[in-house]
């Protein structure tokens, strides 16, 4: 027996038409959901395109991995060049330096003095007697080679009289400075050549007159 069999003819028509309806429903329904199952079953595949993201966030690690490791080096390049400015800077100032030379400093002036006296001994003299004192001029060139003068010639001078001992220079040359510490050392006087020996030989000229004592050494 069937649901219809008590029912008209009309309420059955009706009620085949709302079971034909109920079924079109059911089968719309079961495609839509058919199709949501499809997209659901579709994101997963989907959601396995951000794999690109996942590759492209390892191109990151790799720069961040590379960025420490670059990091690192320019500290420890920089670190050395710090101590080695630090163990330079002492080189360059030492405390001890300053504290030495100020010592040493009162000898250097002494010590100058004397090489730079036998700096000059070595320029020639050449030296004549103007006086009527037989061998002055050669007793003056035992004095100066005594105190390790350069005496290159002993003679007279007979051009004139000289008033005075003196050493003559070309002024300019280093006969200036020889000649005038010859002058200082022996207590005569150091004056430029004049006129009557201007074209002698190079050197000090060395003009001994009668006030010159011989072994009157002056020193310097």
């Amino acid at each position: 027996m069937s649901v219809f069999s008590g029912l008209s003819r009309p309420l059955k028509a009706a009620g085949v038409a709302l079971i034909g309806v109920a079924v079109v429903a059911a089968v719309i329904g079961g495609v839509t959901v058919l199709n949501t199952s499809g997209d659901q079953n579709a994101g997963p595949s989907t959601s396995g395109e951000p794999s690109a993201p996942g590759g492209s966030s390892s191109a990151p690690s790799s720069s961040s991995s590379s960025a420490p490791s670059s990091a690192p080096s320019s500290p420890a390049s920089s670190a050395p060049a710090s101590s080695s400015a630090a163990s330079s800077a002492p080189a360059s100032g030492q405390p001890g330096q300053p504290g030495g030379q100020p010592g040493q400093q009162p000898g250097q002036p002494g010590q100058a003095g004397p090489d730079q006296q036998a700096s000059n001994k070595w320029v020639t003299l050449r030296v004549y007697n103007n006086s009527l004192i037989k061998h002055l001029a050669e007793q003056a060139a035992a004095d100066f080679r005594g105190s390790g003068w350069n005496v290159a010639e002993v003679g007279n001078y007979s051009q004139g009289n000289i008033p005075t001992t003196t050493a003559y220079f070309r002024p300019g040359t280093d006969e200036e400075a020889a000649a005038k510490q010859l002058a200082k050392e022996f207590g005569f006087q150091a004056q430029p050549r004049f006129d009557g020996i201007q074209n002698s030989s190079p050197g000090v000229i060395v003009i001994i007159t009668k006030d010159y004592q011989p072994g009157g050494h002056q020193g310097s």
